[in-house]
Order: structure tokens, then C-alpha cells, then sequence
């Protein structure tokens, strides 16, 4: 039986990086027999011009039978005006938290090559490799109540919830003590929880699910402490894990270590290991159309697909070293473009990627 993978491009530069990782994938699918059949649909500003909604029932619904769902951005000035609820971000939001993608998994990998390319110095994040594991579906973005009041004297004020439950924070933290096992065997848990009543909690309850990982190194940090020590000593992490807005943050941040944030693929995976893969990049819509953007983070989505929701490690195996070929080739798009190098566009990066797997 065939394997569903449903393919939602979304806004800004997302169709331009897609159909690069669509070649990837399809080149993948032939040259290891994999049985994929992929389908189109639309997700954020594309799908409110079309349906009138971030997300529409019937997308959802494809998205519940594929087996993985592959994703580029959403969002873009078009459609900031409209009423927040549906603004395209909202799409985004409901299909992970409707499809329970509540572990997030984010690299931080420093190509060799990628080097010079980093915000700090080469000796501070040479041989670079971090996780970080997110949670996707609770904390502030999803809190109730929220939304904006008139006090007694006139004012407006606005008001977000940070909401965790034990259940919630447990399931997280073992996504991060098994991904440590499997790596270095060091967890740092990131909270606030010399503030924060929800960051007390998950302390807690960290703690409790660290007695079933003896074999696990458990430490703890606060979130500013860590963003800091990011920039400080990266390479004293293994694996991170923290809740929904800190790890957006520190994601992001740690992008930065790596050259690009034009690199960064990532995993939102259910309690199944079914998962939706998308860049950790947003939608550029400052560049759009002009055929510059990174497609790499897309690329290497696909990989993480092949390899945590489909178990292909092979094929994900040569995706990545694909990539790497390509990157010693000296081809670099302009966020990754240093002196000595030569810049492609998007569809040439794309392409690259495609013969150097075509070749392994």
C-alpha cells in the first residue's frame, strides 16, 4: 500500500522552496522505491484567498489520512490586516494542534563548510549539533483566556494565559530524554521557574520522568541564562527541551550559530511519530519571486521526514549527504554566501542537491 504525503507550499518564498524539495523527494521516492504518492493543497494566505480561511475542513481532513505532511511557510503583509482569527498564522497553529503535533524537533547542525558563514567565531561553533525539542501544542500560544479589555479608567489592556498540565509536560519531556539517549546522553530542561508558576511545574514534573532515564545526564536552565549561554558556549548542549514560546525563541537564536536560519529543517511529530515538515524559516516575503531564497531547510525537512515518520534511513542518510556535496561544491545562496564561494538561486541550489543525489 502507497504512502501518503500531503504537500502544502503556503505563502511568500514557500512555493519556490517547495517545488525544490518536491524534486528531492520525488527523486527520492524513485531511486529507493519508497511507494510515496503526494498530493497539493493549500494552507495560510493561499488558503484564506481561497477559501476565506487559514485552513480549511476539507485540508484538514487530508492532512488526518496522509501519512506526513511536508510544509513551507505561511504568512505575509497581504493579509495582516484582516481579523486576527483568521490571519494565516491561525492555520498554522490549528493543524498542529488538531493533528496533536505536540513535539517539535529542531537541529542545529554547523556544516563544516558553513563555517564562516556563522555569527560567531569559527572556533566557538565548529562541530555544532544541537536539538532542540519544542513543545508545539500548549503553553502561551494556545492559553485561555486571551484577548483585550477596556479598564475602568479607559485604558486597554491585553492579557495571554501560559497554561501546562502534567500530561502535557511529561510527554514532552520524554520526547527529550529518548532523543538524549540516542545522542550524548545530556538533557537540559529550559524554564522560568524563578517567575513563572506554569515554568514551576514543568520543573517538577521533569524531575519525576528523569528517575525512568538514570542513564541520562538532567540539567536545568532559565531561559535567559540559555539564551545567553547560546552565544556563549554553544557546544555545551546536547539536547534541549522547553515549552512552546522559549523554544520558538531559542530556535531561532540557535539558527543563527548554524550560518542561516535558511538551514534549519524541522519535525512536529504526534504520540505516532506521524509528523508535519516544514523550514524553520517564515515566509520572506521580502524575497519572494526572486528566485534567492535557501531551499536547503526544506530539503532537509524531507530528510527528517524519511527518517522519523517512514523509518528510511538510507534515503534520509543521502538526502543529507547530498547536501553536503553540494555545499562542498562551493554553492551557496546569498544568506550562506561567503567570498570564494559561488551564489546560485533558488531553483540552481535545488537542482544541485537533485544530481548530487542522482550520483551517490
Amino acid at each position: 500500500m502507497s504512502k501518503q504525503i500531503l504537500i502544502l507550499p503556503g505563502d511568500g518564498i514557500g512555493p519556490e522552496i517547495m517545488a525544490e524539495a518536491v524534486k528531492v523527494l520525488e527523486l527520492a521516492n524513485d531511486k529507493y522505491s519508497l511507494g510515496f504518492e503526494l498530493s497539493h493543497d493549500v494552507i495560510g494566505g493561499a488558503a484564506i484567498d481561497k477559501h476565506g480561511v487559514p485552513l480549511a475542513d476539507e485540508t484538514l481532513d487530508r492532512a488526518r489520512a496522509a501519512d506526513a505532511v511536508l510544509l513551507g511557510a505561511v504568512g505575509g503583509p497581504k493579509w495582516d490586516t484582516i481579523e486576527r482569527d483568521i490571519r494565516p498564522e491561525r492555520g498554522l497553529l490549528k493543524i498542529r494542534a488538531q493533528l496533536g503535533l505536540f513535539g517539535n524537533l529542531r537541529p542545529a547542525i554547523l556544516y563544516p563548510q558553513l563555517a564562516d558563514a556563522s555569527s560567531l567565531k569559527p572556533e566557538i561553533v565548529a562541530g555544532l549539533d544541537i536539538l532542540i525539542v519544542r513543545e508545539l501544542t500548549g503553553g502561551i500560544y494556545f492559553g485561555a483566556p486571551r484577548g483585550t479589555r477596556t479598564l475602568e479608567n479607559g485604558e486597554r489592556q491585553s492579557y495571554d494565559t501560559l497554561p501546562y498540565s502534567e500530561s502535557e509536560i511529561r510527554r514532552i519531556a520524554r520526547v527529550g530524554f529518548d532523543m538524549a539517549r540516542v545522542r550524548g546522553k545530556k538533557l537540559c530542561s529550559v524554564d522560568k521557574a524563578n517567575v513563572l508558576a506554569s515554568s514551576q511545574l514543568w520543573r517538577e514534573v521533569v524531575e519525576q520522568v528523569a528517575k525512568d532515564y538514570p542513564d541520562v545526564e538532567l540539567s536545568h536552565m532559565y531561559v535567559d541564562n540559555a539564551a545567553m549561554q547560546l552565544v556563549r558556549a554553544p557546544k555545551q548542549f546536547d539536547v534541549i527541551v522547553t515549552d512552546n514560546m522559549f523554544g520558538d525563541i531559542l530556535s531561532d537564536e540557535a539558527s543563527m550559530l548554524t550560518g542561516s536560519i535558511g538551514m534549519l529543517p524541522s519535525a512536529s511529530l504526534d504520540a505516532n511519530n506521524k509528523g508535519m515538515y516544514e523550514p524553520c524559516h517564515g515566509s520572506a516575503p521580502d524575497i519572494a519571486g526572486k528566485g534567492i531564497a535557501n531551499p536547503l531547510a526544506t530539503i532537509l525537512s524531507v530528510s527528517m521526514m524519511l527518517r522519523y515518520s517512514f523509518n528510511l534511513q538510507d534515503a534520509a542518510d543521502a538526502i543529507e549527504k547530498a547536501v553536503s556535496v553540494v555545499l562542498d561544491q562551493g554553492l551557496r545562496t546569498g544568506d550562506i554566501y561567503s567570498a570564494g564561494c559561488t551564489k546560485v538561486g533558488t531553483q540552481e541550489m535545488g537542482d544541485a542537491v537533485v544530481a548530487a543525489l542522482r550520483n551517490l
